[in-house]
């Protein structure tokens, strides 16, 4: 594993950063947009081409702020969407292991507990950006998908939502379980105990805010994490 080398996409994000710093003895690589852009097929290609690597972890992506996926469509759509495609159309053309990072709000978010083979119906156009990028990686077989609600640490807001139940998790744990999960294929929910934003961040910072929810988000987007368990 530790010479099989990993490419990640959005090598300058914020995830990427937690990676660098997450010491684990694999063998990363974290091209920069201008190194590797997802919107253009030779630039992935050609880089591909020159590192020959064994796997491809696919993070990078359009999120925040939320409402520009309302604002501009036409950029939600060419990096999230067609973005992911050409990254899937060049792993299967070189054969490389592909693992992507969609969200946890792919799903309807009204019952919570939602398992991997429950339907989807994403709660917003991040969620459905997300779920576009799925489709394309589901169609190559050499793939994992990931659905993860996870944040930054510490938290970035003063408030949290008390009436949203999800299973938020820190990036820094999504990194340490990379090795564990990197050879799995198919699709995969990713996330912490299930409870609500509020009780989630009050673990690690006592000052924080309570704030409803509910006018953005259902109320029970929470993700079925057994299989994530047993691994």
């Amino acid at each position: 594993m530790n010479k099989k080398k990993i490419i990640i996409t959005g090598g300058g994000g914020r995830f990427a950063k937690v990676l660098k710093n997450a010491q684990l003895k694999l063998n990363f690589i974290f091209p920069s947009k201008d190194q590797l852009n997802i919107t253009k097929i030779a630039s992935i290609q050609k880089y591909i081409k020159k590192h020959k690597p064994k796997y491809l972890i696919h993070c990078a992506a359009l999120s925040r702020p939320m409402n520009i996926h309302d604002k501009n469509i036409s950029k939600s759509i060419d990096i999230n969407i067609i973005g992911t495609a050409n990254i899937v159309k060049v792993c299967s053309d070189f054969k490389i292991k592909l693992i992507y990072f969609s969200t946890g709000y792919v799903y309807p978010g009204i019952k919570g507990n939602y398992k991997e083979t429950d339907g989807v119906l994403p709660i917003n156009n991040y969620a459905w950006s997300k779920l576009g990028g799925e489709c394309s990686v589901a169609m190559y077989k050499n793939s994992l998908i990931l659905r993860i609600t996870m944040c930054e640490k510490p938290f970035t807001h003063k408030k949290a939502f008390y009436d949203i139940e999800t299973n938020f998790i820190y990036q820094d744990e999504v990194a340490k379980i990379i090795p564990k999960i990197i050879d799995k294929i198919g699709i995969i929910n990713i996330g912490g105990k299930t409870q609500s934003v509020y009780d989630f961040v009050k673990r690690t910072n006592k000052n924080i805010k309570k704030i409803s929810g509910k006018k953005l988000f259902p109320p029970k987007p929470s993700m079925n994490t057994s299989k994530f368990k047993k691994l």
